[in-house]
């Protein structure tokens, strides 16, 4: 690890704040134009492209034949997950707003910790129970005037589903990629998973649609490409730079990021964009989803602190 940089590093956690929160925005305009999976190919496969030439010129390529059966069950069950859960994630942004995208997203980590208690006899703490509580809460609050779609389950609802779905298929990747950090690093994982994925994804693309884009739709669809590995790559700086728990500090809130530029992409181009729909109470919710997150991944260095100063 490098020595401390806290500056640097709240700069690259900034950086990877704003790329996944806008991440959904951006992803508007294509699926109007585009189907979800040829858009998740294109994601994965200058991902895939670009980590080759960072561990390429760095002489840190995965060798295949260090590779065992375990290493091959491992990545697939990476490739399903992140596969999965691009794909939905996607799939989801077609009938719910970015904003309602990324408040479900949470679930993932709480899925992850339920996850590492029963596979790894983990403790589950008290500020993640909490946490957990208080995401519950703030969900409520945000969907509140909306449990007559989830009745009906209409469009709206499908959505929900997908992007719930996508959060916990998500856990597949993260058991995977935790397994696997035993024998190779984090960016060798994500190059062989990115390279699964763009083979996943090939079959099923119309590479036609691509060519038909209007231009605002091609500029969004080269930014979410580049947008994957600029997050990433900026996330595991922060890392590198600064405290974990202070990186994980900022990692919640890109929800209220999402809601601040849905705000104004729609003012700048309602034509293009969905409108984020907020009222008080959603707002409220969204901002008790954050503080459930953040409690939960920080809240244990408050609750230990308060303990000795009794």
């Amino acid at each position: 690890m490098q020595k401390q940089q806290p500056l640097s590093g709240l700069f690259f956690a900034l950086l990877a704040v704003l790329m996944w929160g806008t991440l959904p925005i951006a992803l508007q305009p294509i699926l109007k134009e585009m189907n979800a999976q040829t858009i998740v190919w294109f994601r994965f496969i200058v991902a895939m492209i670009g980590v080759f030439f960072m561990l390429f010129f760095s002489k840190k390529l995965p060798k295949v034949t260090a590779l065992s059966r375990k290493d091959l069950g491992l990545l697939l069950l990476g490739i399903s997950g992140l596969s999965g859960n691009f794909f939905l994630f996607n799939l989801a942004l077609r009938y719910i707003p970015a904003t309602t995208s990324q408040v479900i997203s949470p679930l993932s980590s709480f899925a992850m910790i339920l996850c590492g208690a029963f596979l790894f006899k983990e403790t589950i703490r008290l500020n993640q129970k909490l946490g957990f509580i208080v995401v519950i809460i703030g969900l409520i609050l945000f969907f509140h005037n909306r449990f007559a779609d989830f009745s009906q389950m209409n469009g709206y609802a499908f959505g929900i589903l997908c992007g719930t779905l996508a959060s916990f298929i998500w856990v597949g990747y993260g058991l995977s990629q935790r397994i696997l950090l035993e024998r190779f690093n984090s960016v060798q994982i994500l190059f062989m998973i990115y390279m699964g994925c763009s083979l996943v994804f090939t079959p099923l693309s119309d590479f036609s649609q691509a060519v038909n884009l209007s231009s605002f739709a091609a500029i969004c669809l080269v930014y979410c490409c580049l947008n994957t590995i600029i997050a990433y790559g900026s996330y595991a700086e922060a890392l590198n730079r600064w405290d974990v728990s202070k990186v994980s500090i900022m990692m919640p809130l890109i929800p209220i990021a999402t809601m601040i530029f849905s705000e104004m992409a729609y003012f700048w181009k309602p034509e293009s964009f969905t409108p984020p729909d907020l009222s008080l109470l959603t707002v409220l919710g969204a901002c008790l989803v954050v503080f459930g997150a953040l409690f939960s991944a920080v809240g244990h260095k408050l609750l230990h602190r308060r303990r000795v100063k009794k």
